[in-house]
């Protein structure tokens, strides 16, 4: 077969791969609509099913900037990240995601989009002005995780261990109070993520894979739910960490004096990322891919202390992990889980990350093949999607809750084949313009 007629029977592949997830997700609106009318008896708990929002055809102030910065990244981006120096694309990048998703954030409008976001009932700031005495309430943490329990904490509190709140009380310390102050730190460093795929990816040895990839993560749907939720600088602070460890795997390689102090950093960040959400723990998978990407045991020994570091600090402060995850999933059966259908979000849940990641990402699943860095990469972020999928402990929700593993599946779109990519991008900019003009979403 001539090769013409290889990359036509490849897109053709790749176009069939993005029409099956198509129909992945309609049926997920379809049976989630079914199982939502009045009087079925199944509790799915959203509106919007399998997303998480209401069902709002609306436009906002974000609406044509969200349209000027994909007509941007579309007529400019993969030139521009072909050609320009490091050091002038990757701060070019991370611009245009934060503008990306402010503008996505902004289709809802200023209060209702950005300015309240943070500030339901639900949320971490609920309870930052009750905490008066940090080092009381990591001792007394787990005593007030369960419903039922005198003083429990909110919903998002009790669901994480204490890092995620930690940082909103700390940004409270600094006198940047209130849920203003909260957004905009949570889309800074959510925004990272535009920096540190494509540094991962090139630090493993594939310069090309991270330029070609970078407007995608500049575009990536899930930017939806970067703006603005504690997720978002989930995802921004573990991509970081994962960054740096790729990056001392390397400078291990080129025997640089800064390589055990950059695995030390990439540890200790991955380790507040596993006080920050318990799921984050299957984050050590795709650390665990490019420290076997990079071919350095020094560097696993070294970000295995940082992350230990952290551990050890929080016990210390009387809150051990564990206890903490075995409360957790005691409190998750107190409420609406318990009546969330397995049987459904077991698949309408990867239906969620299809929307999440987009049909490029899909199409370059598909294309995974051998032992590459792009490869072991997405590999390792699937199976911990998998795991996080499997567990039942990820019922809904997950556009946003599995943010810090869907940016890892980015590095597949470097496999597309580059006459296809601009259209790609099309797409992807396409399904996040859609998603944020139809549903209201909650995150």
């Amino acid at each position: 077969m001539s090769s013409p007629a290889r990359r036509t029977l490849g897109i053709r592949g790749d176009l069939l791969a993005a029409g099956l997830a198509a129909l992945l997700v309609g049926a997920a609106v379809a049976v989630g609509a079914y199982l939502n009318r009045p009087g079925s008896g199944v509790v799915i708990w959203a509106e919007a099913a399998p997303l998480y929002g209401s069902w709002l055809p609306h436009y906002g102030k974000g609406t044509v900037l969200a349209v000027l910065v994909a007509v941007c990244v579309l007529a400019w981006g993969p030139a521009l990240a072909g050609r320009l120096p490091w050091r002038r694309l990757l701060p070019l990048g991370y611009v245009a995601s934060l503008a990306w998703i402010v503008a996505l954030a902004l289709v809802d409008g200023w209060t209702r989009g950005f300015a309240r976001r943070l500030a339901t009932p639900h949320e971490y700031l609920h309870e930052v002005a009750g905490i008066t005495d940090i080092p009381a309430m990591l001792a007394g943490f787990s005593d007030r995780i369960l419903a039922g329990q005198p003083d429990n904490w909110t919903t998002h509190v009790a669901g994480h261990p204490p890092g995620a709140t930690l940082v909103f009380v700390w940004l409270d310390r600094l006198g940047l109070s209130g849920p203003v102050w909260a957004a905009i730190v949570c889309v800074l460093v959510g925004a990272l993520v535009a920096v540190a795929v494509p540094v991962t990816i090139a630090a493993l040895g594939r310069p090309e894979a991270a330029r070609a990839s970078l407007p995608f993560v500049v575009l990536f749907p899930g930017a939806v739910w970067l703006g603005v939720s504690a997720d978002g600088l989930f995802a921004g602070v573990t991509a970081t960490g994962i960054a740096l460890l790729a990056l001392a795997t390397r400078w291990f390689r080129e025997r640089r004096t800064s390589a055990p102090w950059a695995a030390l950093g990439a540890g200790m960040l991955l380790g507040f990322g596993i006080f920050l959400s318990y799921g984050l723990l299957l984050l050590g998978l795709v650390a665990l891919a490019v420290v076997l990407c990079g071919r350095s045991g020094k560097a696993l020994l070294a970000v295995a202390a940082g992350a230990a570091g952290v551990a050890a600090v929080f016990a210390v402060a009387g809150f051990w992990w564990l206890d903490g995850y075995h409360l957790v999933v005691e409190r998750y059966y107190q409420g609406i889980a318990s009546r969330r259908p397995y049987e459904y979000w077991v698949w309408a849940n990867i239906a969620c990350l299809v929307l999440a990641t987009g049909p490029a990402v899909v199409a370059g699943v598909r294309r995974l093949r051998g032992w590459g860095p792009v490869v072991v990469l997405t590999g390792a972020a699937l199976l911990a999607v998998t795991a996080a999928d499997l567990s039942g402990l990820s019922k809904a929700e997950v556009e946003r809750i599995w943010l810090p593993f869907a940016v890892w599946l980015l590095p597949a779109t470097a496999l597309l084949p580059q006459e296809t990519r601009r259209w790609w991008l099309a797409g992807q900019a396409a399904l996040a313009l859609a998603v944020n003009h139809l549903v209201l979403t909650v995150w």
